[in-house]
C-alpha cells in the first residue's frame, strides 16, 4: 500500500484529522536537511555546524549531544540553516535532542552573546553559566530579618518618596538607589514596587547576595506572592533548577528570587530588577565568566526597558560615584522603623591588651547581660590562630601548596589551610630548630570563645563560623533568637541578615583584619563590614552600642566607619581612587597564569606584556606583570598583569587583540584566567 507523508509541522496540517495508518507523520527535521550552530562550554568562541540528528526535534534553544573530536559533549543549539555553510564537507549530525522544550529563547542568547564580549568568553561557557546544573542542597539557615511581614506595611514618608520616584515613567530608565541606615526599611519598598510592577502585568528579579540570604526573602516572598513566586540557587539540585527554570519561562511565576546567577532568569516582559545590598563582592562571579550581576542586570534593564532599584547602608565606590553625578537617583532613608536609634559607637586601642578583650568591652558585656539583653562578637577571622612563628630562627608554618599561614584549629588540634584544604599536626617545637619558644600568634573565633568562656563561665555562650556543623547553625539561630544565648559570636556568618531584637551590644573584635591586603579596595571592605555589623545593634532599642577594637585607631576607614561618615570615607576613598588611578577612575582586565611550573607562568605574561607594548591605546598603561599576592593556590604558581586604561571600549579592543596574538603562540600547561572589572586583585 502507497503511504502519504505528511509534515506534521507544516500550517497546512489539520490539527483535528485522526491518524490513519497509511500516512506516516514526519516532522520538517526529517522532511528537509538542517544545519544547526552549536556552542560548548569551552574557551572558544567558535560556532561548530551539524546537521540534524535522525531523532528528535533540534531547534534552537536547546541543548544537543554531539561528536565533537573523539569525544562527546553537551552543547547548545544557537543558529539554524536550511543549508551548509559554504566550502564544509562530512557535516556529522547531531546524536541526540536532550530538551523537549528549549530552555533559551533568542533574547537570553543575545544576552550570552553579550556576556561573551564584554566578559571576554565564549558563548557556550556564558549560556552553561546562565543554566548551571547545580549541586546537592545544603543547610542554609532562615534568618528571618523581623523587618519584612506577610502584608504590606504603611510607609514612612522617606519610604513613600522612594516609592513614588521608583513607581513613576522614567523615560531615561535612570537606576534608582535607596541609601539607607540599617532596619530603614529597604526591603519594605522593594516588596512594594515589585508589588505595583507585578499589577501592570509585568516580571521582576530580586536579587540578594548569598544563598542563605535567598532563603529568608523567598520564604517572606512566598507569603506575600504565593506561587508567583520562584527561587534559583546553586544549592538546588540540577533537576530543581530546571523545573523552576522552565516553570518561569511558561510564565507561571512572575517574581524569582535568588543569588547572582538569578540575573539570567528566563522571565517574561521584564518590569524590574531589585539588587538588594548592592555593595556585596558575592554578586561578582568567581569563575569564567567573572561576570558582576548588577552590570548585566543594567545591560538587561537598558535592553528590555525596564526599572532597576538597587539598595545598601554602604553602597559601593562605583554606586557613589554614580549618585554624585547624578547618573544614579538616589533616595535617602535616615530613621529605623522599629523603635531603635543609631548605636553608640566606641573605639578602643588594642595596644595595651593582654587577651582578646579589652576591659571596657567586658564590662559592657557584663552590663548587657544584667540588662538581660544580648551580646554579638565579632572577628572575620576562624580558628584559634592564624601564624606560627620560631623567634630563634625565624621559620614560619606555611601551606605546602599555598603561598600562606597555616591556621591552628585547636578544637582539632590540626594546622589548615583555608585556601586547599591541607592539613597537618600543630607542632610542639619549632620543626625547623627545635625550638620551645615557636608558637602561634594572631587570635581567631575559637581563641575568642575560650576567653569568653574563661571570662564569663555563667553566661551562655554560641559560636557560628564556616567550622559550625551545618546541623547546628539553624538551631543557634533560633536559639538566639528567642534569648536562650546570652553571647554569640563568629565571623560574617554572624554580620549578614540577624536582626533580633534582644541585642544591645555588637563588639567588633579585631577591625584591622582585612586592612593589610595589597588590594586597591581593602579599606572600602573594611568600612562597609564595619558599618553592616555595627547595624546590629538597637535595631530596636534606643540603647544600642558598639565596640570597635583596633590597633589602627588613627585609619581614615575605622574613624570614618565608628563615626557613620559615609559622606567623608568616600569623598576621601574617591580622592585617592582618582590620585592612584584606580576604578572608578579608570577600567581594570586582569590577566592571571597559573601553572604547576613558576618559569612558564611568568613566561606566559612576559609574552603578554610584550604583544601588549604594541597594541594598547595611548590612554591605557601595564601594571606588572608581578606575583599575586596570594603568590601559590593548591599547587599552582600564580602570576598576574593589570591593563589599565580610561575607557572600556578601547581597553577592551586592545585587550582581544593581545588574546587573540597570545593565543597563536600560547604557553604550555599554563591556564591563563582574565577578569574584566576584577573587584579583588588578590
Amino acid at each position: 500500500m502507497q503511504k502519504l507523508v505528511v509534515r506534521i509541522d507544516s500550517p497546512e496540517f489539520p490539527r483535528n484529522w485522526n491518524v490513519i495508518d497509511n500516512i506516516v507523520f514526519l516532522s520538517w527535521n526529517q522532511c528537509v536537511t538542517r544545519y544547526f550552530d552549536v556552542v560548548f562550554d569551552l574557551p572558544v568562541e567558535q560556532r561548530f555546524t551539524y546537521s540534524a540528528p535522525e531523532t528528535g526535534i533540534a531547534t534552537i534553544g536547546v541543548r544537543a549531544l554531539a561528536p565533537f573530536g573523539s569525544r562527546e559533549l553537551t552543547g547548545f543549539i544557537v543558529g539554524e540553516h536550511e543549508s551548509a555553510p559554504a566550502g564544509m564537507k562530512n557535516i556529522r549530525p547531531l546524536w541526540r535532542v536532550v530538551d523537549k522544550d528549549p530552555l533559551f529563547e533568542s533574547r537570553e542568547i543575545a544576552l550570552a552573546e553579550w556576556i561573551a564580549g564584554f566578559y571576554l568568553c565564549s558563548c557556550g561557557q556564558a549560556l552553561s553559566t546562565m543554566l548551571p546544573s547545580g549541586r546537592r542542597p545544603t543547610s542554609s539557615p532562615s534568618m528571618n530579618t523581623n523587618e519584612i511581614t506577610d502584608s504590606p506595611l504603611t510607609l514612612s514618608g522617606e519610604q513613600k518618596q522612594a516609592l513614588i520616584a521608583l513607581t513613576a515613567p522614567d523615560p531615561d530608565f535612570l537606576p534608582l538607589y535607596l541609601y539607607g541606615v540599617t532596619g530603614s526599611g529597604k526591603t519594605e519598598v522593594f516588596l512594594q514596587a515589585a508589588e505595583f510592577v507585578m499589577q501592570a502585568g509585568k516580571t521582576v528579579i530580586y536579587l540578594v547576595p548569598e544563598i542563605t540570604l535567598t532563603y529568608q526573602t523567598a520564604e517572606v516572598i512566598r507569603r506575600r506572592f504565593g506561587d508567583t513566586a520562584a527561587t534559583l540557587h546553586s544549592g538546588m539540585t540540577g533537576s530543581e533548577r530546571l523545573a523552576e527554570w522552565m516553570r518561569i519561562r511558561r510564565g507561571e511565576a512572575r517574581i524569582v528570587i535568588g543569588p547572582r546567577s538569578a540575573v539570567f532568569a528566563p522571565v517574561r516582559n521584564l518590569g524590574l530588577i531589585i539588587i538588594d545590598e548592592e555593595h556585596d563582592g558575592s554578586y561578582k562571579a568567581g569563575n569564567t565568566p567573572r561576570y558582576h550581576a548588577r552590570q548585566v542586570a543594567m545591560h538587561r534593564c537598558q535592553i528590555e526597558k525596564a526599572s532597576i532599584v538597587m539598595g545598601s547602608a554602604t553602597p559601593s565606590v562605583e554606586a557613589w560615584k554614580l549618585m554624585k553625578e547624578g547618573k544614579f537617583r538616589r533616595f535617602d532613608l535616615t530613621r529605623r522603623l522599629s523603635g531603635g536609634d543609631t548605636p553608640r559607637i566606641r573605639m578602643l586601642s588594642l595596644a595595651q591588651t593582654t587577651g582578646c578583650l579589652t576591659t571596657i568591652l567586658k564590662e559592657e558585656i557584663r552590663v548587657t547581660a544584667l540588662m538581660g539583653k544580648q551580646t554579638i562578637l565579632f572577628l572575620n577571622r576562624r580558628g584559634f590562630a592564624y601564624c606560627y612563628r620560631c623567634p630563634a630562627c625565624g621559620y614560619e608554618l606555611t601551606c605546602k601548596h599555598c603561598s600562606v599561614s597555616l591556621t591552628y584549629h585547636k578544637s582539632r588540634n590540626r594546622a589548615v589551610c583555608h585556601y586547599c584544604g591541607y592539613e597537618t599536626e600543630a607542632p610542639r617545637v619549632c620543626p625547623q630548630c627545635g625550638s620551645l619558644d615557636a608558637s602561634y600568634a594572631g587570635f581567631g573565633t575559637e581563641m575568642i570563645e575560650e576567653e569568653v568562656r574563661r571570662t564569663f563561665p555563667d553566661l551562655r555562650i554560641s559560636r557560628l563560623d564556616a567550622d559550625t556543623k551545618k546541623g547546628s547553625i539553624q538551631k543557634t539561630l533560633d536559639l538566639f533568637r528567642l534569648g536562650a544565648i546570652d553571647i554569640l559570636l563568629g565571623t560574617q556568618m554572624v554580620a549578614k541578615g540577624l536582626n533580633f531584637p534582644g541585642v544591645r551590644l555588637v563588639g567588633i573584635v579585631f577591625a584591622d583584619s582585612g586592612l593589610h591586603l595589597p588590594d586597591f579596595r581593602a579599606a572600602e571592605r573594611t568600612f562597609s563590614l564595619l558599618v553592616q555589623v555595627a547595624g546590629r545593634s538597637g535595631r530596636f532599642s534606643p540603647d544600642g552600642i558598639v565596640i570597635v577594637q583596633t590597633l589602627r585607631p588613627n585609619d581614615l576607614a575605622i574613624q570614618k566607619a565608628c563615626a557613620l561618615d559615609a559622606e567623608g570615607f568616600f569623598d576621601a576613598e574617591l580622592n585617592q581612587r582618582n590620585a592612584t588611578g584606580f576604578p572608578p577612575f579608570s577600567r581594570i582586565i586582569r590577566f592571571t597564569a597559573r601553572s604547576k611550573d613558576e618559569q612558564k607562568a611568568g613566561q606566559a605574561l612576559a609574552k603578554i606584556t610584550q604583544i601588549a607594548a604594541d597594541l594598547l591605546p595611548p590612554d591605557a598603561d601595564v601594571l606588572g606583570p608581578a606575583e599575586c599576592p596570594i603568590a601559590m593556590i593548591a599547587g599552582n604558581y600564580r602570576r598576574h598583569i593589570l591593563f589599565r586604561g580610561k575607557t572600556m571600549k578601547t581597553l577592551h579592543n586592545a585587550v582581544r587583540s593581545i588574546i587573540s596574538r597570545y593565543e597563536e603562540h600560547r604557553e604550555p600547561k599554563v591556564y591563563l584566567e582574565i577578569d574584566v572589572d576584577p573587584v579583588s586583585i588578590m
